[in-house]
């Protein structure tokens, strides 16, 4: 049986402040995370958002995922903040 992850408030303050559209913030947020698969996750996000696919890649890398180019940034957030809550994805 797998452990669930209790929710981690400041992963879920840097979703929040990316789907508002602060990627700068939910940057800095999640730096200090680095080495943690979900921050990672973020981290590749918010380089799309900032239109830095090469850095993207490096981190979606990181935490073991791919570039998925037709699923916007919206829907990817979506998609972590239901990993970080536990919540069905969308």
């Amino acid at each position: 049986m797998s452990r669930r992850r209790e929710p981690d408030a400041a992963l879920l303050e840097a979703v929040g402040q990316a789907l508002q559209g602060d990627w700068q913030a939910a940057h800095r947020i999640v730096q200090e995370r680095e080495g943690d698969a979900v921050a990672d996750w973020i981290h590749a996000v918010v380089h799309r958002m900032e239109g830095d696919l090469g850095n993207a890649r490096y981190w979606y890398h990181r935490c073991g995922r791919g570039l998925r180019e037709a699923v916007s940034t919206e829907a990817e957030l979506r998609e972590i903040e239901a990993e970080i809550t536990g919540a069905p994805r969308p």
